[in-house]
Protein backbone atom coordinates (compact mmCIF):
# COMPACT_ATOMS: atom_id res chain seq x y z
CA UNK A 1 0.00 0.00 0.00
CA UNK A 2 1.01 3.84 -1.26
CA UNK A 3 2.76 5.35 2.00
CA UNK A 4 3.62 8.67 -0.05
CA UNK A 5 0.77 11.70 0.70
CA UNK A 6 0.64 12.43 -2.93
CA UNK A 7 -1.05 9.26 -3.32
CA UNK A 8 -3.04 8.28 -0.44
CA UNK A 9 -6.72 8.28 -1.47
CA UNK A 10 -6.38 9.40 -5.47
CA UNK A 11 -4.22 8.81 -7.72
CA UNK A 12 -5.90 10.51 -10.91
CA UNK A 13 -6.41 14.20 -11.24
CA UNK A 14 -8.22 15.76 -14.45
CA UNK A 15 -5.21 14.79 -16.14
CA UNK A 16 -3.87 11.91 -15.86
CA UNK A 17 -1.42 11.04 -12.55
CA UNK A 18 1.29 14.13 -11.64
CA UNK A 19 3.69 14.49 -9.31
CA UNK A 20 7.52 15.11 -8.92
CA UNK A 21 9.70 12.74 -10.85
CA UNK A 22 11.73 10.55 -8.53
CA UNK A 23 10.16 11.72 -5.42
CA UNK A 24 6.32 11.50 -5.91
CA UNK A 25 5.85 10.22 -9.27
CA UNK A 26 9.08 7.24 -9.13
CA UNK A 27 10.07 4.66 -11.22
CA UNK A 28 7.74 2.25 -8.60
CA UNK A 29 4.57 4.22 -9.19
CA UNK A 30 5.05 3.81 -13.05
CA UNK A 31 6.09 0.36 -13.03
CA UNK A 32 2.39 -0.10 -11.28
CA UNK A 33 0.03 2.38 -13.15
CA UNK A 34 1.78 0.10 -16.08
CA UNK A 35 0.89 -2.51 -15.24
CA UNK A 36 -2.40 -1.99 -13.71
CA UNK A 37 -3.32 0.31 -16.89
CA UNK A 38 -2.66 -2.52 -19.73
CA UNK A 39 -4.40 -5.34 -17.66
CA UNK A 40 -7.77 -2.65 -17.14
CA UNK A 41 -7.38 -1.19 -20.79
CA UNK A 42 -7.04 -4.58 -22.56
CA UNK A 43 -8.55 -7.39 -20.84
CA UNK A 44 -11.39 -7.58 -23.16
CA UNK A 45 -8.99 -8.23 -25.74
CA UNK A 46 -8.49 -11.59 -27.06
CA UNK A 47 -4.84 -11.07 -28.32
CA UNK A 48 -1.61 -9.83 -27.32
CA UNK A 49 -2.71 -6.55 -26.78
CA UNK A 50 -0.45 -3.47 -27.82
CA UNK A 51 -0.13 -0.29 -26.21
CA UNK A 52 1.60 2.59 -27.65
CA UNK A 53 3.68 4.74 -25.15
CA UNK A 54 4.80 8.37 -26.10
CA UNK A 55 6.81 11.60 -24.00
CA UNK A 56 7.36 14.85 -23.30
CA UNK A 57 11.26 16.24 -23.51
CA UNK A 58 11.45 16.19 -20.11
CA UNK A 59 14.60 14.34 -18.55
CA UNK A 60 12.89 11.98 -16.46
CA UNK A 61 10.71 10.84 -19.38
CA UNK A 62 13.17 7.97 -19.79
CA UNK A 63 13.49 6.46 -16.34
CA UNK A 64 9.47 6.61 -16.56
CA UNK A 65 9.32 5.10 -19.91
CA UNK A 66 11.52 2.25 -18.65
CA UNK A 67 9.57 1.56 -15.70
CA UNK A 68 6.37 2.02 -17.35
CA UNK A 69 7.19 -0.49 -20.33
CA UNK A 70 8.56 -2.86 -17.67
CA UNK A 71 4.77 -2.55 -16.33
CA UNK A 72 2.93 -3.10 -19.39
CA UNK A 73 5.16 -5.96 -20.23
CA UNK A 74 5.05 -7.85 -16.85
CA UNK A 75 0.77 -8.37 -17.34
CA UNK A 76 1.86 -9.73 -21.16
CA UNK A 77 1.28 -6.66 -22.72
CA UNK A 78 3.59 -5.31 -25.87
CA UNK A 79 5.38 -1.86 -25.73
CA UNK A 80 4.66 0.27 -28.81
CA UNK A 81 7.34 3.21 -28.38
CA UNK A 82 6.89 6.53 -30.01
CA UNK A 83 9.83 7.93 -28.23
CA UNK A 84 9.17 12.22 -28.04
CA UNK A 85 5.74 12.95 -29.30
CA UNK A 86 2.87 15.36 -28.69
CA UNK A 87 0.06 14.07 -26.49
CA UNK A 88 -2.29 14.28 -29.52
CA UNK A 89 -0.33 12.36 -31.68
CA UNK A 90 -0.54 9.61 -29.13
CA UNK A 91 -4.46 9.90 -29.56
CA UNK A 92 -3.97 9.61 -33.22
CA UNK A 93 -1.55 7.27 -33.49
CA UNK A 94 -3.55 4.65 -31.30
CA UNK A 95 -6.24 5.08 -34.06
CA UNK A 96 -3.97 5.03 -36.73
CA UNK A 97 -1.96 2.15 -35.97
CA UNK A 98 -5.23 0.07 -34.38
CA UNK A 99 -3.73 -0.53 -30.91
CA UNK A 100 -5.42 -1.42 -28.13
CA UNK A 101 -4.38 1.52 -25.65
CA UNK A 102 -2.18 3.95 -25.67
CA UNK A 103 -0.08 6.03 -22.66
CA UNK A 104 1.76 9.20 -22.75
CA UNK A 105 4.40 10.12 -20.21
CA UNK A 106 4.33 13.96 -19.47
CA UNK A 107 3.41 17.15 -17.02
CA UNK A 108 1.78 18.82 -19.56
CA UNK A 109 2.56 22.75 -18.89
CA UNK A 110 3.91 21.86 -15.26
CA UNK A 111 7.80 22.62 -14.56
CA UNK A 112 10.73 20.24 -15.71
CA UNK A 113 10.74 18.65 -11.80
CA UNK A 114 7.37 17.47 -12.54
CA UNK A 115 6.51 14.38 -14.92
CA UNK A 116 3.07 12.82 -15.61
CA UNK A 117 1.13 9.21 -16.63
CA UNK A 118 -2.26 9.70 -18.56
CA UNK A 119 -3.93 7.12 -20.53
CA UNK A 120 -6.07 6.67 -24.09
CA UNK A 121 -8.48 3.75 -24.94
CA UNK A 122 -8.32 2.15 -28.40
CA UNK A 123 -10.56 5.00 -29.60
CA UNK A 124 -7.86 7.74 -28.84
CA UNK A 125 -9.97 9.33 -25.32
CA UNK A 126 -8.67 10.11 -22.27
CA UNK A 127 -10.61 7.33 -19.67
CA UNK A 128 -13.72 8.10 -17.85
CA UNK A 129 -14.08 8.17 -14.23
CA UNK A 130 -14.68 4.77 -13.62
CA UNK A 131 -12.07 3.52 -15.40
CA UNK A 132 -9.40 5.64 -13.73
CA UNK A 133 -11.10 4.42 -10.57
CA UNK A 134 -10.53 0.76 -11.55
CA UNK A 135 -6.57 0.89 -12.03
CA UNK A 136 -6.52 3.46 -8.93
CA UNK A 137 -7.59 0.23 -7.01
CA UNK A 138 -5.27 -1.77 -8.03
CA UNK A 139 -2.04 0.51 -7.92
CA UNK A 140 -3.35 1.21 -4.22
CA UNK A 141 -3.50 -2.38 -3.95
CA UNK A 142 -7.41 -2.41 -2.83
CA UNK A 143 -7.51 -5.66 -5.46
CA UNK A 144 -4.39 -7.54 -7.26
CA UNK A 145 -6.17 -9.72 -9.80
CA UNK A 146 -3.29 -9.11 -12.84
CA UNK A 147 -2.03 -11.95 -14.74
CA UNK A 148 1.83 -12.88 -13.97
CA UNK A 149 2.96 -14.62 -17.05
CA UNK A 150 5.61 -16.57 -17.33
CA UNK A 151 8.00 -17.77 -20.61
CA UNK A 152 7.07 -17.19 -23.93
CA UNK A 153 3.64 -15.26 -22.18
CA UNK A 154 5.77 -11.95 -21.03
CA UNK A 155 5.35 -8.51 -23.02
CA UNK A 156 7.78 -7.55 -25.46
CA UNK A 157 8.45 -3.91 -26.44
CA UNK A 158 9.14 -2.18 -29.77
CA UNK A 159 9.98 1.20 -31.48
CA UNK A 160 7.55 2.67 -33.53
CA UNK A 161 10.20 4.53 -36.15
CA UNK A 162 7.34 6.33 -38.00
CA UNK A 163 5.35 8.03 -35.33
CA UNK A 164 6.12 11.31 -35.99
CA UNK A 165 6.08 11.28 -39.06
CA UNK A 166 2.74 9.69 -39.58
CA UNK A 167 1.89 12.26 -37.13
CA UNK A 168 3.00 15.34 -39.17
CA UNK A 169 1.18 13.69 -42.12
CA UNK A 170 -1.95 13.43 -40.46
CA UNK A 171 -1.29 17.34 -39.04
CA UNK A 172 -0.42 18.89 -43.01
CA UNK A 173 -3.53 16.56 -44.15
CA UNK A 174 -5.71 18.93 -41.90
CA UNK A 175 -4.84 22.03 -43.61
CA UNK A 176 -7.15 22.64 -45.99
CA UNK A 177 -5.73 25.94 -47.73
CA UNK A 178 -2.10 27.07 -48.29
CA UNK A 179 -0.59 29.42 -45.95
CA UNK A 180 1.59 31.07 -47.99
CA UNK A 181 2.16 34.91 -47.67
CA UNK A 182 1.27 34.49 -43.90
CA UNK A 183 4.41 35.15 -41.78
CA UNK A 184 4.35 32.78 -38.28
CA UNK A 185 5.38 33.11 -34.94
CA UNK A 186 5.86 29.85 -32.72
CA UNK A 187 7.20 29.04 -29.38
CA UNK A 188 7.54 25.60 -28.98
CA UNK A 189 8.34 25.58 -25.18
CA UNK A 190 11.20 23.22 -25.36
CA UNK A 191 8.88 20.78 -25.40
CA UNK A 192 7.12 17.77 -27.66
CA UNK A 193 6.17 20.37 -30.79
CA UNK A 194 9.64 21.00 -31.31
CA UNK A 195 9.71 19.05 -34.50
CA UNK A 196 6.23 18.75 -35.53
CA UNK A 197 4.77 21.81 -35.08
CA UNK A 198 7.57 23.68 -37.36
CA UNK A 199 7.62 21.11 -39.84
CA UNK A 200 3.59 20.59 -40.42
CA UNK A 201 3.57 24.92 -40.86
CA UNK A 202 5.95 24.68 -43.51
CA UNK A 203 4.37 21.90 -45.19
CA UNK A 204 1.57 24.17 -45.57
CA UNK A 205 3.48 26.55 -46.70
CA UNK A 206 3.88 29.54 -43.89
CA UNK A 207 7.03 31.74 -43.58
CA UNK A 208 7.63 31.28 -39.57
CA UNK A 209 10.16 32.85 -36.91
CA UNK A 210 9.88 30.04 -34.46
CA UNK A 211 11.60 30.46 -30.91
CA UNK A 212 12.00 27.95 -27.74
CA UNK A 213 12.22 24.95 -30.03
CA UNK A 214 16.22 23.19 -28.47
CA UNK A 215 15.18 21.19 -25.47
CA UNK A 216 17.98 20.05 -23.48
CA UNK A 217 15.56 17.90 -21.41
CA UNK A 218 15.79 20.44 -18.44
CA UNK A 219 13.99 23.90 -20.45
CA UNK A 220 10.64 22.82 -20.72
CA UNK A 221 8.46 24.83 -20.12
CA UNK A 222 10.97 27.33 -18.86
CA UNK A 223 10.19 31.09 -19.24
CA UNK A 224 8.70 30.08 -22.41
CA UNK A 225 5.36 28.45 -23.91
CA UNK A 226 1.67 28.95 -23.72
CA UNK A 227 2.06 29.75 -19.87
CA UNK A 228 5.06 32.28 -20.64
CA UNK A 229 3.38 34.57 -23.55
CA UNK A 230 5.61 37.30 -23.43
CA UNK A 231 8.85 35.67 -25.48
CA UNK A 232 6.26 35.15 -28.31
CA UNK A 233 4.55 38.74 -28.19
CA UNK A 234 8.27 39.80 -28.19
CA UNK A 235 9.38 37.44 -31.18
CA UNK A 236 5.58 38.90 -33.42
CA UNK A 237 6.39 42.73 -33.08
CA UNK A 238 10.47 42.17 -33.88
CA UNK A 239 9.80 40.14 -36.84
CA UNK A 240 6.60 41.60 -38.31
CA UNK A 241 4.61 38.29 -38.00
CA UNK A 242 0.87 38.07 -38.55
CA UNK A 243 0.03 35.81 -35.87
CA UNK A 244 1.84 33.76 -33.26
CA UNK A 245 0.96 30.43 -31.63
CA UNK A 246 2.60 29.40 -28.05
CA UNK A 247 2.06 25.52 -26.96
CA UNK A 248 2.42 24.08 -23.88
CA UNK A 249 5.41 21.31 -23.00
CA UNK A 250 3.04 18.19 -24.62
CA UNK A 251 1.16 20.32 -27.06
CA UNK A 252 -1.96 19.86 -26.27
CA UNK A 253 -2.66 23.60 -25.77
CA UNK A 254 -2.17 26.38 -28.21
CA UNK A 255 -2.34 29.87 -27.54
CA UNK A 256 -2.58 32.76 -29.76
CA UNK A 257 -1.40 36.66 -30.27
CA UNK A 258 -2.27 38.74 -33.06
CA UNK A 259 0.14 40.90 -34.68
CA UNK A 260 0.08 43.55 -32.43
CA UNK A 261 1.08 40.87 -29.82
CA UNK A 262 -1.89 40.63 -28.45
CA UNK A 263 -3.34 37.56 -26.65
CA UNK A 264 -5.91 35.93 -28.35
CA UNK A 265 -6.84 33.09 -25.71
CA UNK A 266 -8.18 29.72 -25.80
CA UNK A 267 -12.37 31.41 -25.19
CA UNK A 268 -11.35 33.85 -28.15
CA UNK A 269 -9.86 30.81 -30.46
CA UNK A 270 -13.24 29.09 -30.10
CA UNK A 271 -15.21 32.04 -30.51
CA UNK A 272 -13.45 32.75 -34.06
CA UNK A 273 -13.02 29.34 -34.86
CA UNK A 274 -16.77 28.49 -33.59
CA UNK A 275 -18.66 30.97 -36.15
CA UNK A 276 -15.95 30.23 -38.81
CA UNK A 277 -17.64 26.91 -38.91
CA UNK A 278 -20.98 27.72 -38.20
CA UNK A 279 -20.76 29.52 -41.83
CA UNK A 280 -19.54 26.49 -43.36
CA UNK A 281 -22.03 24.22 -41.88
CA UNK A 282 -20.15 22.66 -39.69
CA UNK A 283 -21.09 23.45 -36.63
CA UNK A 284 -23.12 20.81 -35.82
CA UNK A 285 -26.26 21.88 -33.42
CA UNK A 286 -24.76 25.31 -33.55
CA UNK A 287 -23.05 24.34 -30.29
CA UNK A 288 -19.80 25.57 -29.15
CA UNK A 289 -18.88 23.39 -25.74
CA UNK A 290 -16.67 25.73 -23.51
CA UNK A 291 -16.19 25.04 -19.48
CA UNK A 292 -17.45 26.69 -16.35
CA UNK A 293 -14.24 28.49 -16.37
CA UNK A 294 -15.29 30.51 -20.00
CA UNK A 295 -15.15 33.75 -20.27
CA UNK A 296 -18.41 35.35 -20.11
CA UNK A 297 -17.76 37.26 -23.33
CA UNK A 298 -18.07 33.93 -25.38
CA UNK A 299 -21.48 33.48 -24.25
CA UNK A 300 -22.40 37.32 -25.13
CA UNK A 301 -20.67 36.17 -28.71
CA UNK A 302 -22.65 33.24 -29.20
CA UNK A 303 -25.99 35.05 -28.23
CA UNK A 304 -25.49 37.56 -30.79
CA UNK A 305 -24.56 35.31 -33.46
CA UNK A 306 -26.64 32.17 -32.69
CA UNK A 307 -23.88 30.25 -31.02
CA UNK A 308 -25.29 28.17 -28.51
CA UNK A 309 -22.11 27.93 -25.74
CA UNK A 310 -22.56 24.68 -23.37
CA UNK A 311 -20.35 24.47 -20.44
CA UNK A 312 -18.47 21.21 -19.07
CA UNK A 313 -16.22 20.62 -15.92
CA UNK A 314 -12.90 21.74 -16.26
CA UNK A 315 -10.79 19.77 -18.29
CA UNK A 316 -10.60 18.64 -21.47
CA UNK A 317 -12.01 14.82 -21.04
CA UNK A 318 -14.63 16.58 -19.64
CA UNK A 319 -15.22 18.64 -22.60
CA UNK A 320 -14.77 16.19 -25.08
CA UNK A 321 -17.39 13.64 -22.82
CA UNK A 322 -20.01 16.71 -23.88
CA UNK A 323 -18.83 17.15 -27.25
CA UNK A 324 -19.81 13.49 -27.20
CA UNK A 325 -23.21 13.33 -25.72
CA UNK A 326 -24.42 15.90 -28.24
CA UNK A 327 -22.46 15.27 -31.13
CA UNK A 328 -20.66 18.78 -31.64
CA UNK A 329 -17.30 19.29 -32.95
CA UNK A 330 -15.83 22.33 -31.56
CA UNK A 331 -15.15 22.56 -27.65
CA UNK A 332 -12.23 23.49 -25.62
CA UNK A 333 -10.54 26.22 -22.35
CA UNK A 334 -9.57 29.43 -21.92
CA UNK A 335 -5.99 27.56 -21.54
CA UNK A 336 -6.13 27.01 -24.99
CA UNK A 337 -6.98 23.17 -24.63
CA UNK A 338 -9.01 23.28 -27.64
CA UNK A 339 -10.52 19.78 -29.73
CA UNK A 340 -11.74 19.86 -33.08
CA UNK A 341 -13.35 16.53 -33.29
CA UNK A 342 -13.18 16.28 -37.00
CA UNK A 343 -9.89 15.72 -36.62
CA UNK A 344 -8.54 14.66 -33.07
CA UNK A 345 -10.25 12.92 -30.01
CA UNK A 346 -7.57 14.95 -27.31
CA UNK A 347 -6.99 18.92 -27.57
CA UNK A 348 -4.37 19.53 -30.30
CA UNK A 349 -2.62 22.87 -30.15
CA UNK A 350 -1.10 22.13 -33.64
CA UNK A 351 -4.58 21.34 -35.21
CA UNK A 352 -5.60 24.74 -33.19
CA UNK A 353 -3.10 26.57 -35.06
CA UNK A 354 -3.42 25.04 -38.55
CA UNK A 355 -7.35 25.87 -38.51
CA UNK A 356 -6.71 29.45 -36.99
CA UNK A 357 -4.62 30.14 -39.33
CA UNK A 358 -7.07 28.53 -41.78
CA UNK A 359 -9.74 31.53 -40.88
CA UNK A 360 -7.00 34.01 -41.08
CA UNK A 361 -6.21 32.54 -45.01
CA UNK A 362 -9.76 32.75 -46.05
CA UNK A 363 -11.02 35.94 -44.21
CA UNK A 364 -8.24 37.77 -45.62
CA UNK A 365 -8.18 40.17 -42.94
CA UNK A 366 -5.62 40.69 -39.75
CA UNK A 367 -5.04 38.32 -36.50
CA UNK A 368 -6.61 41.45 -34.34
CA UNK A 369 -9.75 41.63 -36.55
CA UNK A 370 -10.67 38.47 -35.71
CA UNK A 371 -9.94 38.82 -32.23
CA UNK A 372 -12.54 41.75 -31.97
CA UNK A 373 -15.49 38.73 -32.36
CA UNK A 374 -15.65 38.53 -28.62
CA UNK A 375 -15.31 41.02 -25.80
CA UNK A 376 -13.63 39.99 -23.14
CA UNK A 377 -15.43 40.50 -19.47
CA UNK A 378 -12.75 41.25 -16.57
CA UNK A 379 -11.41 38.22 -15.48
CA UNK A 380 -8.99 37.43 -12.03
CA UNK A 381 -7.68 34.39 -10.72
CA UNK A 382 -6.06 33.74 -7.60
CA UNK A 383 -4.53 30.82 -7.06
CA UNK A 384 -4.65 29.66 -3.07
CA UNK A 385 -2.13 27.26 -2.30
CA UNK A 386 -2.75 24.40 0.66
CA UNK A 387 -2.05 20.87 1.60
CA UNK A 388 -3.40 18.57 -1.05
CA UNK A 389 -5.25 16.31 0.88
CA UNK A 390 -7.66 19.32 1.58
CA UNK A 391 -7.62 20.34 -2.50
CA UNK A 392 -11.46 18.53 -2.62
CA UNK A 393 -12.83 19.65 0.67
CA UNK A 394 -12.14 23.06 1.18
CA UNK A 395 -15.72 23.83 1.88
CA UNK A 396 -15.49 21.72 5.12
CA UNK A 397 -13.75 24.55 6.75
CA UNK A 398 -16.63 26.78 8.42
CA UNK A 399 -13.86 30.23 7.86
CA UNK A 400 -13.64 29.57 4.20
CA UNK A 401 -17.07 28.46 3.29
CA UNK A 402 -18.55 31.58 5.25
CA UNK A 403 -16.11 33.76 3.04
CA UNK A 404 -17.39 32.63 -0.27
CA UNK A 405 -20.62 33.03 0.55
CA UNK A 406 -20.41 36.38 1.49
CA UNK A 407 -18.14 37.14 -1.77
CA UNK A 408 -20.86 35.03 -4.13
CA UNK A 409 -23.58 37.27 -2.30
CA UNK A 410 -21.64 40.63 -3.00
CA UNK A 411 -21.04 39.78 -7.00
CA UNK A 412 -24.61 38.16 -7.52
CA UNK A 413 -26.20 39.70 -10.52
CA UNK A 414 -23.05 41.99 -10.71
CA UNK A 415 -20.53 39.28 -12.17
CA UNK A 416 -19.73 36.13 -10.83
CA UNK A 417 -17.51 33.59 -8.28
CA UNK A 418 -15.92 30.34 -9.28
CA UNK A 419 -13.61 28.57 -6.56
CA UNK A 420 -12.77 25.13 -7.72
CA UNK A 421 -9.73 23.05 -7.19
CA UNK A 422 -6.66 22.57 -9.52
CA UNK A 423 -6.81 18.84 -11.14
CA UNK A 424 -2.93 18.59 -10.87
CA UNK A 425 -1.03 20.90 -8.42
CA UNK A 426 -2.10 21.79 -4.44
CA UNK A 427 -4.10 24.38 -5.47
CA UNK A 428 -7.35 25.92 -4.97
CA UNK A 429 -8.06 28.61 -7.78
CA UNK A 430 -10.17 31.85 -7.24
CA UNK A 431 -12.01 33.03 -10.00
CA UNK A 432 -13.90 36.52 -10.35
CA UNK A 433 -15.95 38.11 -13.53
CA UNK A 434 -17.63 41.50 -13.20
CA UNK A 435 -16.93 44.89 -13.80
CA UNK A 436 -14.18 46.46 -11.13
CA UNK A 437 -10.94 44.90 -11.97
CA UNK A 438 -9.07 46.32 -9.29
CA UNK A 439 -11.91 45.47 -6.62
CA UNK A 440 -12.13 41.83 -8.20
CA UNK A 441 -8.46 42.00 -7.33
CA UNK A 442 -8.77 42.41 -3.79
CA UNK A 443 -11.49 40.23 -3.40
CA UNK A 444 -9.86 37.71 -4.83
CA UNK A 445 -6.47 37.64 -2.66
CA UNK A 446 -8.73 37.95 0.06
CA UNK A 447 -10.20 34.79 -0.63
CA UNK A 448 -6.96 33.34 -1.02
CA UNK A 449 -5.49 34.40 1.86
CA UNK A 450 -8.09 33.09 3.73
CA UNK A 451 -7.91 29.60 2.52
CA UNK A 452 -4.67 29.33 2.69
CA UNK A 453 -4.66 30.36 6.62
CA UNK A 454 -7.01 27.42 6.90
CA UNK A 455 -5.56 24.92 4.81
CA UNK A 456 -2.10 25.45 4.44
Amino acid sequence: VWEDKLFMGKLFGTDGVRGVANTELTGRMAYELGRAGAYVLTKETYHTPKILVGMDTRISGDMLESALTAGICSVGAHAVLAGIVPTPAVAYLVRKYKLDAGIVISASHNPVEYNGIKFFNNEGYKLRDELEEMIENIVLGETDELPKPTGEFIGTKSIAEDALDDYIDFLTSTGKVKFNGIKVAIDCANGASYKAAPIALLNLGAELCIIHNEPDGNNINLNCGSTHIESLKNLVIENGADIGFAFDGDADRCLAVDENGELIDGDKILAICGLYLKEKGRLPGETVVGTVMSNMGLSVMGNKHGINIEQAGVGDRYVIEKMLEGGYALGGEQSGHIIFHDYNTTGDGIITAIQMLTVLKERGCKASELAKIMEVYPQVLVNAKIKNEFKHNYMDNEEVRNAVIELEKKFEGEGRVLIRPSGTEPLVRVMIEGKDINQMQRDAENLALIIERNLR
